[in-house]
This record gives C-alpha cells, structure tokens and sequence, in this order.
C-alpha cells in the first residue's frame, strides 16, 4: 500500500524569497529561480513530485495588472494538470495578486497557495525555507481555493493583507 506520491506545481514570479546576493557589486536582485538549488535540495519530500514553473523575476512592488493577468492565465494553464500550485510571490504586492487571481478565477479546481519570504534566502534569519514548506504542505492538505501561506498561518483569499509593523500577513475583516 504506502503513502501516495502527490504532485505539486510551484510557480515562481520573484520576489525577496528569490533574490540573489551579488557579492561583486554588493547588489540584491532577482536574477531569476534559484527556489530548486536553494530550498527544494535540502527537504525531504519523499512523497511529493515537484514541478518548477519559472514565470516572472520581478519584485513585487514593479508588477502591474499585465503581470497579474499572466500569473492568473499560468494558473488557469497549470490547474488542468489537477495538481495543488504554490505561487513564490514578494510580499509588498502578494495579498494584491492573490485577489486579482480571486476575482478573475473565482474557486479554482485546486489549492492555490501564495507564499514569499520577508528576508532573502542565504540569510541566516531567512524565513523562506519555513514558508515553503509550510506553503507545500498546506497546498497538499487544503481544499480548493485561493490561499497565502506566511508564518505558520494560512489565510483564505480575499481579505489578507501585508502588515508592515509586524512582518507578516493577517486576516482583514
């Protein structure tokens, strides 16, 4: 019998999870996915396939409704394979995409999980590692619909919103 292996799609758009550190000129950018080699290596998933979609390099706070529409056209495109998506996201605009993808799909045939991270992977502090997991996890267990996942908490899309003063999400009433 045993423990059933389970797809799960990620989709990468950029964001602080995936900027890179460039020690020759002292930038922090994004340079595209580095989510496989990074976080994705070092977790035992012996019962999850993973699936790596690179789609954007952007940090949040520069994406627009273009942006959002190819993010919501990739989820449309990637739910047909009936697999849970987790979405790495930056967090400035996450809540604002997560509800753009609400309002254009409505419930999606499967759980859609945004998640990011506040500090860079490669940090010491770095919470991406803990909301990956946490984001693939709950992709795996939740029922159909819209969600961001972010520090040990998993709220249901609309109503979530970044909150600046404590570093991290809540539920909006």
């Amino acid at each position: 019998m045993g423990t059933p292996v389970k797809d799960v799609i990620i989709i990468t758009t950029g964001g602080t999870i995936e900027k890179t550190y460039n020690e020759f000129d002292g930038s922090l950018e994004n340079r595209g996915t580095s989510i496989k080699n990074r976080i994705l290596s070092k977790l035992r998933l012996p019962y999850t396939n993973i699936s790596v979609y690179p789609l954007l390099s952007k940090d949040s706070l520069y994406m627009n409704d273009e942006d959002r529409a190819l993010i919501c056209a990739t989820i449309k495109d990637q739910m047909q394979r009936d697999c849970p998506i987790v979405l790495l996201h930056g967090t400035d605009t996450m809540h604002i995409s997560a509800e753009y993808c609400f309002k254009e799909i409505g419930t999606p045939k499967v759980p859609v999980v945004f998640t990011g991270a506040m500090i860079p992977m490669g940090f010491d502090d770095s919470d991406a590692t803990q909301n990956v997991t946490e984001a693939l996890l709950s992709a795996k267990l939740l029922p159909p619909g819209f969600y961001i996942s972010f520090h040990n908490q998993v709220f249901k899309v609309p109503n979530v919103r970044k909150n600046r003063e404590k570093g991290t999400f809540e539920e909006t009433t």
